[in-house]
């Protein structure tokens, strides 16, 4: 029973992480196209407590719940290759999360170096990790 609820908020917080990498970097976007300080200062705001406020506790919570579910069968999980790979992803996505952090204090310092363009292609990155990360879970290949 614990191991059901241990992976039932595994997934909440993970659907909520999610969330918040997909709509930050459509912040990105729409951020690029400000011409005035007072839409500059909104979007700057929104990406901060976006950051902090949704996307990092998730992230934080999906990262315990996983690691408490890891903690109840270690041996399975640790011999698992299809675990490991999975793993290989997770720690991409921590990887994209701080890059999000870093792009979203560029934009907060007025220092953007990217484009429109750059960034709707940055947005695209968190879904192949998530179709990898939930076709390893599922599948359990190899």
């Amino acid at each position: 029973m614990l191991y059901l609820w241990l992976k039932s908020f595994h997934l909440i917080f993970m659907v909520c992480w999610f969330a918040g990498l997909f709509y930050l970097p459509r912040l990105f976007v729409y951020h690029t196209q400000c011409t005035d300080q007072i839409s500059d200062q909104r979007f700057s705001i929104m990406e901060r407590r976006l950051y902090y406020g949704i996307m990092t506790p998730s992230a934080v919570l999906t990262l315990i719940f996983g690691i408490a579910l890891i903690c109840l069968n270690p041996k399975y999980y640790l011999m698992a290759s299809w675990f490991h790979l999975k793993l290989l992803l997770v720690f991409l996505l921590i990887a994209y999360h701080g890059a999000c952090g870093y792009l979203k204090s560029q934009f907060t310092h007025r220092q953007n170096k990217y484009s429109r363009a750059f960034y709707r292609w940055f947005n695209e990155f968190p879904v192949l990790l998530l179709i990898g990360i939930v076709l390893l879970v599922i599948l359990k290949p190899f």
